[in-house]
């Protein structure tokens, strides 16, 4: 069993508490998302209990997709207590760069805790990456190989992994790259699949130390039930349904015969 395996199977095994503080448009799509893949998902943005859940998680999800005060005070308390605790997180800066308060909101999320992992669309890394001023909203206006070089520059200031999501995946921490080619064009149609991949990434970090490996296997999961999906689906609709099942029906071996990985 290779380590890709082995992580997919430990979800499977352990069934960590992943905490995800996101946006309500993809709730019910990434915390289904999660329970399929054998993770538990809490969704808790109140003040008020932020700390203590994060306290009781395996790993911690921040989604800044839909932003206002209260929740941004949450995600604060929330990556404070994360990395008090050592509890590894991952950010999904969603729209970073679409306006200047998004901008300002992510850059101090990270300032006041380093991520663990940084997922993004290549518009949003590139703006992290302060190679790119503005983005179009949430959807990426260039192909992820564009943000490798902005990758590679965040990942090494920042000491983290940063994976770029598109038609070509890249997994990079420094000068390490990986790169999974699985996936299906009617996934950029589906709203929340690369929320989806960030809440998924963060059930991996829960259960696998390397956070390479594991950022590897989540995009492996996602692409390859991409895939799967893409096979019996007539559009959007269909295919929205045929992914949640796909990650429910995948196995470690079906990610050993269908895995398009390049390290």
């Amino acid at each position: 069993m290779n380590d890709i395996e082995k992580t997919f199977n430990n979800i499977r095994i352990k069934s960590p508490l992943v905490h995800n503080i996101t946006n309500y448009v993809v709730m019910n799509s990434t915390a289904n998302a999660l329970l399929a893949i054998g993770a538990s998902p809490v969704m808790a943005h109140a003040t008020e209990e932020t700390e203590d859940i994060v306290t009781i998680s395996s790993s911690l999800v921040i989604n800044m997709g839909t932003l206002s005060e209260k929740w941004v005070d949450s995600m604060l308390l929330a990556v404070k207590k994360a990395k008090e605790i050592n509890t590894p997180f991952v950010f999904d800066p969603v729209g970073v760069g679409a306006s200047k308060y998004r901008t300002e909101i992510a850059l101090k999320i990270i300032a006041t805790a380093t991520p663990n992992v940084i997922r993004g669309n290549a518009s949003e890394i590139m703006v992290l990456a302060q190679q790119a001023t503005s983005s179009k909203g949430v959807d990426s206006t260039m192909q992820a190989e564009d943000a490798v070089s902005g990758a590679i520059e965040l990942s090494r200031k920042l000491n983290n992994t940063v994976v770029v999501s598109g038609e070509v995946d890249y997994i990079i921490t420094g000068d390490k790259i990986s790169t999974i080619s699985n996936g299906n064009h009617l996934m950029p149609k589906v709203t929340g699949m690369g929320c989806s991949a960030t809440s998924i990434i963060g059930a991996c970090i829960a259960i696998e130390s390397d956070i390479h490996l594991a950022c590897t296997t989540a995009m492996a999961i996602m692409g390859i039930a991409g895939d799967m999906a893409g096979e019996l689906s007539k559009g959007p609709g269909s295919f929205q349904v045929n992914f949640l099942d796909s990650l429910y029906l995948l196995t470690g071996d079906i990610i050993k015969e269908k895995i398009k990985l390049n390290v």
